[in-house]
C-alpha cells in the first residue's frame, strides 16, 4: 500500500503518522509539503494531528486553502483514500470534504489523554479489523475537537452508517454532538476522527488499539 503524509507548518504529527505506516505496511509514506500542488500516485493519503499555522485563525482553516489541499481533494473524488487525524479532522471540514465544524471544547480547555472509544461502524477500509461495539483507547489532544452539525446532518450522518467512531458514554472529552469522534464522507473513502489511533500502534508506546485502522486500509488497498 502506497501512502502519503502532507506536512503542513507547525504539524506535529506528521512523524508519528509516517512510522506508524512504516512499521504497518513495510513502506515508507512520501512526505508531501503543504506548498506542493501535487500529490503522488498513492492509495491513502494522511492529513496528520498537530496545529497547522499556530491555529492562528481557526484550526485547519488556513491549511484548508493550502495548494496542496486542492489536490488532495482531486484525489479523494477519484477514489483515493484520504485519512485525517485530529488538525486532520479539522481541514477536511474547513475544506467541505466532511460536513459539519470542529468548535472549541465544551470545557473550554485543552484536553490530553487516553481516550475510550466505541466502534459504531466496521463497514468501511478503515474499521473492517474492528469488531462492532469494539470498546478501544485511542489518545486526544486537542483544544477544539467539539464536532457541531446541525440534526438534519447529525441523523443522515447516522442513518447512513457513517459515524464510525463514539466517544464512550460519559466519558465525552469536549461536548461532541451525539458523543461522535470520527465521521465518513458520503462515498466512504474519506475519514475524520479527533483520536490518534497512529501514536497506539506499537506496545511499547502504550497500547496497540489503533493497528486495526491501518491493518484494514492494508488489507483493503494492499
Amino acid at each position: 500500500m502506497k501512502s502519503a503524509v502532507v506536512v503542513f507548518p507547525a504539524s506535529n504529527c506528521d512523524r508519528d503518522a509516517a512510522v506508524a505506516l512504516e512499521q504497518i505496511t513495510g513502506q515508507k509514506p512520501v512526505m508531501v509539503w503543504h506548498a506542493d500542488s501535487e500529490v503522488p500516485d498513492v492509495d491513502l493519503i494522511v492529513l496528520p494531528g498537530g496545529f497547522s499555522y499556530g491555529d492562528y485563525l481557526r484550526c485547519g482553516a488556513m491549511a484548508g486553502q493550502s495548494n496542496i489541499m486542492r489536490a488532495v481533494k482531486e484525489k479523494s473524488e477519484q477514489g483515493v483514500r484520504v485519512l485525517g487525524i485530529c488538525n486532520g479532522f479539522q481541514v477536511l471540514t474547513e475544506t467541505h470534504m466532511l460536513p459539519g465544524v470542529l468548535i472549541r471544547n465544551a470545557g473550554l480547555k485543552f484536553v490530553c489523554r487516553p481516550q475510550p472509544l466505541d466502534v459504531v461502524e466496521t463497514q468501511s477500509v478503515f474499521t473492517c479489523k474492528y469488531a462492532a461495539g469494539q470498546r478501544v483507547v485511542f489518545p486526544v489532544a486537542h483544544g477544539e475537537g467539539n464536532y457541531f452539525a446541525d440534526d438534519e446532518t447529525l441523523d443522515r450522518l447516522e442513518g447512513e452508517g457513517r459515524v464510525v467512531f463514539k466517544y464512550a458514554p460519559g466519558e465525552n472529552p469536549n461536548g461532541s454532538a451525539r458523543d461522535i469522534a470520527g465521521i465518513l464522507n458520503e462515498k466512504r473513502n474519506v475519514l475524520g476522527l479527533m483520536p490518534h489511533p497512529e501514536r497506539v500502534c506499537d506496545p511499547l508506546l502504550g497500547g496497540t488499539d489503533g493497528r486495526a485502522v491501518f491493518e484494514g486500509l492494508l488489507e483493503a488497498l494492499g
